[in-house]
């Protein structure tokens, strides 16, 4: 197992990048190829005595894509970057996973276009780990696809269940669908619809879940378009510093409220690991053909090393293959298949020839047309 780190992706590189994979090789022993100009890499690691004798190596490359650069521009000009040579040893099988903290609208757009979505799969999803008062749920998609159609929010649907049961190990997670009430008459067309399809399927699904009960944790898989989800995490986060900052003011304020912090400092510690992202490291790319972890543009070493662990936990679990064999099970071409079912449901549709069902369903195929959003 190779695992290809972008050494010049996020606010920190490549001192943060190289340090978390010395971290990660010494404690996994997984093998890492760090990607970006060999001399900056090489004199990072020259800080560590043991590197070495690491199984760590360098591969070298000319560019490195900004963090505030617009993917398109990146797909034109950036063909020797870090990024997309990271990728491309994913593409030919020399690496299993690909990690980076870099241009989250880059990676996106370099996967779809190199590493290309898995077969039954429209476009892939960002899946994000949230903290709950039951313990941990994942939300998707978190701003891969701003906008999205009715059989992507399925598919996410479908993703997202196989995450949380292999990754997670959630024995039968339970999926919510992010709406403005929890009838099933409440939302949009596109929502109403998706509501019907996701409860014809296999999976756990528990129907609309309002923004209220995000982190109650009453779904183990919140499913929703880019769009809603980049908005819903970068509200989460800024109230999370907001209360931070409100904390730290408090227990300053006079002796009694920091000898009431010395008391609570053990309970706030362990809440603050319990809500620090770097403790997951990063978010997968569901759905391409590889696996591919998006780290936080400020990922300290622990976090980077954390995503290579959690890249390590994708490629052991198998977990493309199974989104695939869900996928197929779902939405596969079959006579008779539960995607007729789910059609004939949400649609109205009832397909006959000669008063027999269909004898061939094909996966729906929707617009190509990029709708990454280069911001998140």
């Amino acid at each position: 197992m190779k695992i290809a780190v972008d050494a010049m992706g996020g606010d920190h590189a490549p001192r943060s990048i190289v340090e978390g994979a010395v971290l990660a090789a010494r404690e996994y022993g997984t093998e890492i190829i760090l990607t970006g100009p060999r001399e900056k890499i090489q004199a990072e690691l020259e800080k560590f005595s043991d590197h070495s004798s690491l199984p760590i190596r360098v591969e070298h490359a000319e560019q490195v894509v900004e963090m505030d650069e617009a993917p398109a521009k990146v797909l034109r000009n950036k063909k020797k970057s870090s990024m997309k040579i990271g990728i491309d040893l994913v593409k030919s099988g020399e690496a299993a996973a690909f990690v980076s903290a870099g241009n989250t609208g880059a990676v996106l757009a370099y996967c779809t276009i190199i590493l290309r979505p898995l077969k039954g799969v429209d476009r892939p999803a960002i899946a994000i780990q949230l903290p709950t008062l039951t313990g941990t749920s994942i939300l998707l998609d978190a701003g891969a696809n701003v906008d999205c159609k009715t059989s992507q929010l399925f598919q996410f649907g479908i993703m997202g269940h196989v995450f949380a049961k292999y990754i997670l190990e959630k024995e039968n997670p339970s999926v919510g669908l992010l709406s403005i009430g929890e009838e099933d008459s409440k939302g949009n067309e596109i929502t109403k619809e998706v509501f019907q399809m996701l409860k014809s399927s296999h999976i756990n699904f528990i129907g609309n879940v309002e923004g209220k009960e995000v982190y109650r944790g009453n779904a183990d898989v919140i499913v929703c378009d880019g769009f809603t989800g980049n908005v819903a995490l970068k509200i989460s986060e800024s109230l999370a510093e907001m209360i931070g900052t409100n904390l730290k003011n408090i227990f300053m304020t006079n002796w009694a409220s920091k000898l009431g912090y010395f008391f609570l400092k053990p309970h706030l510690a362990e809440f603050k690991k319990k809500v620090d992202h770097s403790e997951t490291g990063g978010a997968p790319l569901l759905g391409v053909n590889g696996v591919c972890i998006i780290a936080h543009g400020s990922s300290s070493p622990k976090a980077i090393k954390n995503a290579i662990k959690r890249a390590k936990e994708l490629i052991e679990k198998k977990i493309n293959q199974h989104i695939q064999d869900d996928i197929e099970l779902n939405l596969g071409e079959r006579k008779g298949g539960i995607w007729d079912s789910i059609k004939n449901i949400a649609f109205g549709e009832d397909e006959k020839d000669n008063g027999n069902a269909s004898s061939k369903t094909k996966i729906p195929t929707e617009n190509k047309k990029e709708s990454s959003d280069p911001n998140s």
